[in-house]
C-alpha cells in the first residue's frame, strides 16, 4: 500500500482513506503508468556519490583493521589483479609483488604502522574511489599520509589499485 500511495504521491491523485479506488486509477491511466515508469527510473540509478564514498570508507577502515589484526589472508583479498604500490625506493606491480612487500610488514605481532581514512570521495559513475589520510607510528605519531585507488567490482566489493604515500615533512626545532 505505501508504494502505491508513493506513485500517487509522484503525481496522482491519492484517494482519500477508506474511499474505494477506481479502475481508471488502475488501469490505463497515463499519468499512473508515467509515475510507475519515473518510479522504476529511480529505483534503476545507482547509489549516490556520497553511498559509495561511505563504501569505500568502510573498505578502507576494514582494509586498515585486516592489517591491524594481523589477518594476512583478508588483508590481500582487497588487492586488485593488477594493483600498484608505490613504496619510498620502489613500485610493486601486481597482487603477487604487493603481496612478497607487505607479507614483512604482516610478520610482527604488532603492528609497526595504522592509517585511518579522513578524505574520501568517488567518481560520478561510482566505480572509483580515492581515500587519503594519516599514517601513524606504533607510539601514535603521524609520520605520513597515505593515499589510495579503489576500483569497484562487478559483485559490488571495492578493491584497491594504487596505493601509496609520503612522510610527513621533518621540522626543525628553533634553538631557544
Amino acid at each position: 500500500m505505501k508504494r502505491l500511495r508513493l506513485v500517487f504521491m509522484l503525481g496522482g491523485r491519492t484517494p482519500a482513506v477508506g474511499s474505494p479506488t477506481t479502475p481508471a486509477m488502475l488501469n490505463g491511466s497515463r499519468s499512473l503508468k508515467r509515475n510507475l515508469g519515473l518510479l522504476f527510473l529511480v529505483l534503476a540509478l545507482p547509489a549516490s556519490a556520497a553511498d559509495r564514498a561511505e563504501e569505500v570508507r568502510g573498505t578502507e577502515i576494514a582494509f586498515a583493521k585486516a592489517f591491524a589484526d594481523r589477518d594476512a589472508k583478508k588483508f590481500f583479498l582487497y588487492l586488485a589483479d593488477d594493483a600498484q604500490f608505490l613504496g619510498r625506493r620502489n613500485t610493486m606491480h601486481g597482487k603477487q609483488e604487493v603481496i612478497a612487500g607487505w607479507s614483512e610488514f604482516l610478520k610482527p605481532a604488532v603492528a609497526p604502522f595504522r592509517w585511518q581514512p579522513e578524505r574520501v570521495v568517488t567518481n560520478a559513475a561510482g566505480d572509483l574511489g580515492f581515500s587519503s589520510g594519516p599514517v601513524f607510528d606504533e607510539a601514535g605519531v603521524q609520520t605520513g599520509t597515505f593515499t589510495s585507488t579503489w576500483v569497484r567490482q562487478p559483485d559490488g566489493s571495492w578493491k584497491i589499485l594504487f596505493d601509496g604515500g609520503s612522510a610527513c615533512p621533518t621540522t626543525k626545532q628553533s634553538a631557544q
